[in-house]
């Protein structure tokens, strides 16, 4: 009888001895940023910037340059002052100024969306007819993910390959150019020639980087 058991536990140990080890659990999902806001301020029926509004501007574009998968809403307002449809028209061209800012500063116009709510939404609550400053605004709202620069940097032949893949997305003629001369050192190994290039060529064709914000091998980019 005990030898009997003595074969069982063996037997037993030796299975357990056998089995693939569990696989690994799933890395942890990038980390979501909690949403952004910033608010720019008009003149009485302007829809030009002032300096204060382009600096303001300004830390919204950098904000989007730690981020990655960002989306920025630009959402015009007026005051109650002026015929509705003319409010209307009124908040779209002051979004849209704060876009084309944004754009001047290095965020890809592709990740702005633009609205315009006339005087509907009013930030104090007034009658009709009433030139209130503080309802004379836009409202710039980023969400997105953050970017994990270590992972994109990690390896500099896959992050040279998706420089590459980004100038070919955008720009079909490859022969006897600057950029098809980085794309054959990135082929060759040759990364540290190969990637500033590329970088320099997307940031002056204004093609997002693969970490927007941030060049090889890390570095934030400050506004353009």
């Amino acid at each position: 009888m005990l030898r009997k058991l003595l074969v069982v536990l063996a037997t037993t140990l030796l299975a357990a001895a056998c089995a693939p080890e569990p696989p690994p659990p799933p890395p942890p999902p990038p980390p979501v940023a909690a949403p952004q806001s910033f608010m720019v301020f008009f003149d009485w029926d302007r829809s030009n910037l002032s300096q204060q509004a382009v600096q303001t501007i300004g830390q919204a574009a950098a904000a989007f340059k730690t981020r990655g998968s960002a989306r920025i809403t630009a959402t015009g307002h007026t005051d109650t002052s002026g015929p509705e449809s003319y409010n209307m028209a009124l908040s779209l061209r002051r979004a849209n100024a704060v876009k084309n800012e944004l754009v001047r500063q290095g965020v890809p116009a592709d990740a702005i969306t633009v609205i315009g709510k006339g005087e509907s939404n009013p930030l104090v609550a007034t009658g009709d007819g009433v030139r209130e400053p503080q309802n004379r605004r836009v409202e710039i709202v980023m969400d997105g993910q953050m970017v994990s620069t270590t992972t994109v940097f990690s390896d500099p032949r896959s992050y040279c390959k998706a420089l590459s893949d980004k100038w070919r997305e955008y720009r079909t003629s490859q022969l006897d150019t600057p950029e098809a001369a980085a794309i054959a050192k990135c082929e060759a190994g040759d990364y540290q020639g190969g990637i500033p290039l590329l970088e320099n060529s997307l940031i002056a064709n204004r093609i997002p980087l693969p970490a927007p914000g941030y060049r090889w091998p890390g570095r934030p980019i400050g506004p353009s």
